[in-house]
């Protein structure tokens, strides 16, 4: 098969939550000698796009991307240990996490697992995560990043409070804030005064690179 054969597939058994089958798809491809970033970038999150999209139309609902989600971390978890990592650490550390009040971490997990490959050191603090562990980690860890994601909209006022105790403690100019996630926006960003937003993994990773002069 052709790799972009391969691709769309791999975009549309994410976009179709084919679950079972996404992994050997994934492992055929890779052993045809293709890149495992480009199945990752052209075809995991591309489905993921479309799924967006769907979402957005009011057409997919959280279920279905969760759904998504689980056949395209099946597909990872054949594609990650191919991924060709930078031998250098760029010494920019990122803490990361999914807000308090909130679960689902795929979009989460693909961040990191791209911005490892691009250098960054990252601290994963997990899935429904504490505000005050987001800023404690950050000082201790002497770290550049914090970036929080959430899938709900019920929990985006936490990201708010992140930022705030940054401003109580006399800290936010210490760290660059980005956030992300299926009803993040630009607009909100700007609201609680992030640093940056990123709709994707590719545009996160652009966006952390910014925020540290990369």
């Amino acid at each position: 098969m052709k790799k972009i054969e391969y691709l769309q597939k791999l975009s549309d058994y994410v976009f179709e939550y084919e679950d079972e089958k996404i992994a050997q798809v994934a492992k055929d491809y890779i052993n045809e000698g293709y890149p495992a970033l480009d199945a990752i970038m052209d075809g995991l999150v591309d489905g993921m796009k479309r799924a967006g999209d769907m979402f957005q139309k009011d057409e997919y609902f959280v279920t279905d991307i969760l759904l998504c989600s689980d056949a395209m971390e099946n597909a990872l978890e054949v594609l990650r240990p191919c991924l060709e990592k930078k031998d250098v650490h760029s010494g920019h550390k990122i803490i990361i996490g999914v807000i308090e009040g909130d679960t689902h971490d795929i979009g989460k997990n693909l961040v990191k697992t791209m911005l490892q490959t691009e250098g960054f050191e990252v601290i994963d603090l997990g899935r429904d995560v504490p505000v005050n562990d987001f800023v404690n980690t950050a000082i201790k860890e002497n770290a550049e990043i914090i970036a929080m994601s959430t899938l709900m909209t019920t929990t985006m006022p936490n990201m708010r409070r992140v930022i705030e105790k940054l401003e109580n403690d006399n800290m936010r100019s210490k760290f660059k804030i980005m956030i992300g996630g299926g009803p993040i926006s630009q607009n909100f960003a700007d609201k609680i005064k992030a640093d940056g937003y990123s709709k994707d993994a590719v545009e996160a990773v652009k966006l952390a690179k910014r925020l540290v002069n990369m």
